[in-house]
């Protein structure tokens, strides 16, 4: 009974909490994943006019089977993996050069970081005109700008490449994401003791050994951390996409738009059969990351 009365306070405090967290997120799964499981293909289905028959799991390998859904496989790996690696490299180097104590640290760190502050849709705008394909006379944005400066060689389609457009989404992506991760790496700079360096130049390590054997170990919760952040955010990539270019865009197709596609067109079924495809996507790359933090915390 003591036990009882000292968690019951608390388990009534997050009851409210938990009641929502089970029926909009967890109850709203179990819906989504029933409904993938069905023929509710039209909108007289959708509506009720016509009758909605279980088919199993005919819906997913129809689905993984298509070439268009492929192609928008396709299209997230190369953006996930694009966007990851930019955001890391170009993160981890801004850190690397505001560890050490430079004048006007602060301005840099806020110059870094406003992009976050701008909506993906507000700076998809700005993008779209920057990475207008038009070339010549017609040329605008960046395009534009290579012709004037002399590097006309490198005007392209930008997204509207059928093959590799989805690169070009991955330009503004980066951008606006970097100054975060710069942010964590920065804390993961920080949070070094100096003690730690300074024994390792007693013994005689070069700077190379120093970053080998001390800082990018202690780095490495931070790059985990900043790996699985803006790995589940690469791989629900939506508005960005859709300021940029738009939901019939083949170039930048990606499952989260295939989802919406096929909820505009009231194919219920197969929408809902993306996004559990796609929350599977997303779970294999969080899931292991919980695992072993959890893992982590009771090593202590």
């Amino acid at each position: 009974m003591t036990r009882v009365r000292s968690w019951l306070p608390g388990l009534l405090l997050i009851s409210p909490s938990l009641l929502l967290l089970g029926v909009f997120v967890y109850g709203f799964i179990g819906l989504s994943f029933r409904e993938s499981l069905t023929d509710k293909h039209t909108a007289a289905q959708a509506t009720g006019r016509d009758p909605v028959g279980f088919v199993g799991f005919s819906n997913y390998t129809e689905l993984l089977a298509s070439p268009a859904f492929q192609h928008s496989l396709r299209n997230l790996v190369i953006f996930t993996v694009v966007f990851l690696l930019g955001t890391l490299v170009i993160g981890f180097c801004w850190a690397w050069v505001l560890e050490r104590p430079i004048k006007g640290e602060g301005i840099f760190r806020s110059v870094y970081l406003f992009p976050m502050a701008v909506s993906f849709v507000a700076s998809g705008v700005v993008w779209k005109w920057l990475l207008n394909s038009n070339v010549g006379e017609q040329a605008s944005g960046l395009n534009r700008l290579f012709q004037m400066t002399g590097l006309g060689f490198l005007q392209n389609e930008w997204w509207t490449n059928p093959r590799y457009g989805i690169l070009a989404i991955a330009l503004p992506a980066i951008w606006q994401l970097s100054g975060y991760v710069m942010a964590l790496f920065l804390a993961g700079f920080r949070g070094i003791p100096d003690e730690l360096r300074e024994a390792a130049r007693v013994d005689g390590a070069s700077e190379m050994q120093l970053y080998r054997h001390v800082v990018f170990p202690q780095l490495s919760p931070v790059a985990l951390s900043a790996l699985i952040i803006i790995g589940h955010m690469s791989l629900k990539s939506f508005d960005l996409i859709m300021s940029i270019a738009n939901q019939s865009a083949y170039s930048t197709k990606v499952p989260a738009i295939d989802m919406y596609n096929f909820a505009t067109v009231y194919d219920y079924a197969n929408s809902a059969a993306v996004g559990v495809i796609l929350l599977v996507i997303v779970a294999l790359a969080v899931v292991p990351y919980l695992w072993y933090d959890a893992r982590a915390r009771k090593r202590g």
